[in-house]
């Protein structure tokens, strides 16, 4: 789920500052309705391209704006667009096909959005991964899509990524070996402090790349040319279990990314920072992909730091930050501590899990802040489906995930200028419920994919007829069309023979001052074959108490609902996925351990 934060270009404020007194709003619509009229008068009529014809776009458009300020390096959107053609020559050089693999195991370097870039201008397919993976995970995924070439960090921070390889795919680094990643023909490495490499024999990035060539050039011009072509096979984040591969294209994710700077009404040139990993879409589609229909920068940081992220809105004139809750408590905290200039700073999107009201009013209060706002979607919907408007009172912020997000131009005339649309459907029989009936979302449009790559399985029991896609959330659709969420299918348990929706537990629990964050699971019990188990991540200087909390819990939930279990953890302690969901399943399995009890 998203709940979905820039120097360039200055928003224009109107003559009355905005404020959030009592969660309302100044509203700002004339100047939104201006910044979509630009975004409409620059893409209208929505014209399908590649990832390749829309870098190159923007590069003739805005050839030396910055477009990617990264801690190692930077570039400009001319750079970029040339750089990314060298790579593009390097790869047909060493023979990757159409349709070919090309797995990139790379943190937020500016050479992870060349090596993108690269894949897709040949028509290859990019299978970006978490650079975090462990070797038995590594393997797992690269063994599932049988790259035929992996370009690859050799390390990071604590991750010795040559040493997996290792273990992975002993002789990998030995020409003529065939190792056991079926296809493998070619590994490529980053060194992390630029230079040669730490294997003889390996090329680095830097070698792969090649001057103009004239018989490269003409192949180049041959290759790529397809939007509805697949361009990215992403690895679901793996909240609930082993993730799958979501067949995405071209067009989707860009048509999702003009409608995402649409409805958070982009002004020319926002710069957008974040520490989200640009493997998953949420990074991809929200941040890199709309700053560039926006002739706009990112600021990409490689790992999350709140006093990092602080100094860097600072240094760089940031207008927008792309945060997850975690990350905006812990930001919140940090400006607490220390002042700094924010005065650049308009806009936060806060997306992935739900967040308790006062996170909203300390976001405006202590970032001072214009707007927030959150979002929906998944890997299968090309990232946020669904926003709350720009101006929008906290209590929407709170109370639902937004409506159906306009596609301008790009939208689909026949879902009503919509890039998807909603419904629910009944989770057991999956026949269709009335508006304002609570079920499972289902959801289709032009952003939605059409299945998983290898899976069919899976693809057949995630695509209903129609093309609509299993969310595995619950919820309803209200009269004005927002979406409101009410829990997971999978994250439901029954306690004595009534299900029970840990959402709603969550939100009794963040209601308190001293509770910072909590996330409730279904553990065994032999008496009422499941209760709840609440991990608790305190406020900072908070003392609480389990049974404190749990009679809290009592006072106005049914006593089904209450958790039998609190136990607490720090929010490092807390399993996350990349971009940054908590593992409710890995928590069940840690309280099942602590509390002693049989799985």
């Amino acid at each position: 789920m998203l709940r979905i934060l820039g120097s360039g270009p200055r928003l224009c404020r109107n003559s009355v500052t905005p404020t959030r007194e009592g969660g309302a709003a100044v509203p700002l619509t004339d100047e939104v309705a201006r910044n979509r009229e630009a975004l409409e008068a620059r893409y209208g009529p929505w014209r399908p391209t590649t990832l390749g014809g829309a870098l190159e776009r923007a590069a003739a458009a805005h050839p030396d704006r910055p477009w990617i300020i990264g801690e190692r390096a930077s570039s400009t959107y001319r750079g970029m667009a040339e750089w990314s053609r060298r790579l593009a020559r390097g790869l047909l050089a060493a023979g990757v096909a159409a349709g070919d693999r090309v797995a990139l195991v790379l943190p937020n370097w500016p050479e992870l959005v060349a090596a993108r870039f690269a894949v897709a201008r040949v028509g290859a397919i990019a299978v970006p991964v978490s650079h975090r993976l462990q070797a038995q995970e590594l393997a797992a995924v690269l063994e599932h899509c049988e790259p035929a070439v992996l370009i690859t960090m050799e390390s990071f921070r604590e991750v010795d990524a040559l040493g997996s390889l290792d273990r992975i795919a002993p002789g990998w680094d030995r020409p003529g070996t065939v190792t056991s990643v079926a296809g493998l023909r070619l590994v490529v490495t980053v060194p992390e402090g630029g230079g040669p490499g730490r294997r003889a024999g390996v090329p680095t990035l830097a070698d792969l790349a090649r001057e103009p060539d004239p018989a490269l050039d003409a192949e180049l011009a041959r290759r790529g040319g397809d939007p509805d072509a697949v361009a990215t096979i992403f690895y679901t984040s793996g909240t609930t279990g082993r993730p799958k591969g979501v067949l995405s294209t071209h067009d989707m994710e860009l048509r999702s990314a003009y409608g995402s700077a649409y409805s958070r009404a982009f002004e020319d040139g926002r710069r957008v920072l974040f520490a989200l990993p640009l493997n998953h879409v949420f990074a991809y589609v929200e941040g890199l992909l709309t700053s560039l229909l926006a002739g706009g920068s990112v600021v990409l940081q490689s790992a999350f730091d709140p006093d990092a992220t602080l100094a860097a809105i600072e240094r760089h004139g940031v207008n927008e930050a792309l945060f997850v809750p975690t990350m905006s408590l812990a930001v919140v905290e940090a400006a607490r501590r220390r002042p700094h200039d924010l005065s650049s700073l308009h806009s936060v999107m806060s997306a992935a899990q739900a967040a308790p009201a006062r996170l909203w009013t300390d976001l405006y209060a202590h970032l001072g802040l214009q707007r927030c706002v959150t979002a929906y979607g998944m890997s299968e919907t090309s990232a946020a489906t669904t926003f709350t408007d720009p101006d929008a009172p906290v209590e929407d912020l709170v109370g639902t995930v937004g409506k159906p997000k306009p596609g301008g131009v790009a939208g689909d005339p026949a879902l009503g200028g919509r890039l998807a649309v909603y419904k629910t459907v009944d989770p057991v029989t999956l026949g269709d419920l009335h508006d304002g009936e609570e079920g499972e979302l289902v959801a289709r449009g032009p952003i939605v994919c059409h299945g998983y790559y290898r899976q069919p399985e899976a693809t057949a029991e995630a695509i209903l007829p129609g093309g609509w896609l299993r969310s595995g959330d619950l919820g309803y659709i209200r009269d004005d069309g927002s979406l409101v969420l009410t829990g997971r299918s999978k994250d439901l348990y029954k306690c004595g023979g009534e299900l029970v929706m840990p959402l709603e537990v969550e939100a009794r629990l963040t209601s308190r001052a001293d509770v910072a964050q909590a996330y409730v699971v279904g553990v065994p019990d032999p008496r009422m074959g499941e209760v709840g188990c609440a991990w608790v991540v305190p406020a900072e200087d908070a003392k609480l108490d389990p049974e404190e909390l749990i009679e809290y819990c009592r006072a106005s939930l049914a006593r089904f609902k209450v958790p039998a279990h609190v136990l607490f953890c720090s929010p490092a302690e807390l399993p996350l996925t990349g971009s940054g969901k908590v593992q409710k399943f890995l928590l069940a399995e840690r309280a099942v351990a602590e509390l002693g009890l049989a799985g």
